[in-house]
């Protein structure tokens, strides 16, 4: 088992959004001390993000890892800044600006939305802030149960999550019963990529709609590896389960979430599946508050199970799965 967290974020190159009315106009995206507020971006290209995959380095620094889509393996990356866009109807979006370095020298500079932008459509540069980044990272990758989830207790009754209380156990698949450390509740905007996603009833055996983060990880246990992953026992991000069908992300409003934290990382039960609860690490903890007292998660078990989305990226993903778990 790996010993060092990997993760997995969708970023545009520099290169593809671009000034096209400003002081640095024909310049990519930089990092935050040569921008100018005021100068308008577009985004060339519908082209989809591409993964960009890290692990811990040292100190601040990230290390892309061997498999990553882009950028270069062993190179730094370091988290500069969060910037605010304003689009011409007044909307405003949030996006994250990463650098890659090699040799002390910036070698690229990643961009990754917070909601998603249009390609050839105005986003004037409106805002830019390091002191909050950390957070709002953290906060992207922070998995949440939206609120009327039903959670498994160690008694086998299930309870709406947002009635769960500090001290009670939860069962748990690796460790049995488990007390709740912490609970952290918020009011999201449902925007974009980071719109919550809806499992449907029955999907995958779940017995009502689950409702979860898009970066929130499923546990999946294959009688039978239909999925080609090499072991039976999977972690998949429900955004790779989207088919606007059975599993669906539900854009607008504002939805109310909840996050469930263990002395360690757990799988528990909601709605009768299998899902993680928050795992603590570099970037999650910046996330949350003190009154939470997070230590890391150093010896989380699921680390290696989490499946790529090249391999989860096929039309019949959910079937499949739903297959493989009864089979």
């Amino acid at each position: 088992m790996s010993d060092t967290a990997r993760n997995t974020i969708a970023v545009f190159s520099s290169d593809l959004f671009v000034v096209t009315d400003g002081v640095a106009e024909g310049e990519g995206i930089a990092f935050m001390d040569e921008l100018v507020l005021d100068d308008v971006y577009q985004l060339t290209t519908d082209t989809p993000r591409k993964a960009l995959t890290y692990e811990k380095g040292d100190g601040s620094a990230f290390v892309i890892a061997r498999d990553t889509e882009i950028g270069t393996p062993g190179n730094l990356l370091y988290l500069d800044s969060v910037i605010t866009l304003m689009a011409p109807d007044s909307t405003t979006y949030e996006a994250l600006i990463l650098v890659e370095v090699e040799s002390d020298e910036a070698a690229e500079i990643y961009l990754m939305p917070l909601a998603t932008l249009k390609a050839e459509y105005d986003y004037r540069l409106v805002g830019a802030d390091r002191e909050t980044a950390a957070a709002k990272f953290g906060d992207v990758a922070c998995v949440r149960f939206a609120k009327g989830t039903h959670i498994t207790l160690a008694s086998g009754e299930q309870v709406p999550i947002e009635d769960l209380k500090i001290g009670d156990r939860a069962l748990t698949r690796d460790a049995g019963p488990q007390e709740i450390r912490w609970i952290g509740e918020t009011t999201l905007r449902a925007v974009g990529d980071y719109a919550p996603v809806v499992i449907s009833e029955g999907a995958l055996f779940n017995t009502r709609d689950l409702v979860l983060s898009p970066d929130h990880r499923l546990f999946i246990y294959q009688r039978e590896d239909h999925l080609g992953a090499g072991r039976s026992e999977v972690l998949v991000k429900v955004r790779h389960l989207i088919n606007d069908d059975t599993v669906y992300q539900k854009d607008g409003g504002f939805y109310e979430f909840y996050q469930i934290l263990f002395d360690d990382h757990q799988i528990i039960y909601a709605e009768g599946i299998a899902a993680e609860t928050l795992l603590v690490d570099a970037r999650t903890r910046a996330a949350l508050p003190a009154e939470a007292g997070a230590a890391d998660h150093m010896d989380a078990p699921h680390r290696d199970f989490e499946v790529t989305e090249s391999l989860a990226n096929r039309p019949d993903i959910v079937s499949l799965l739903k297959k493989a778990s009864s089979s």
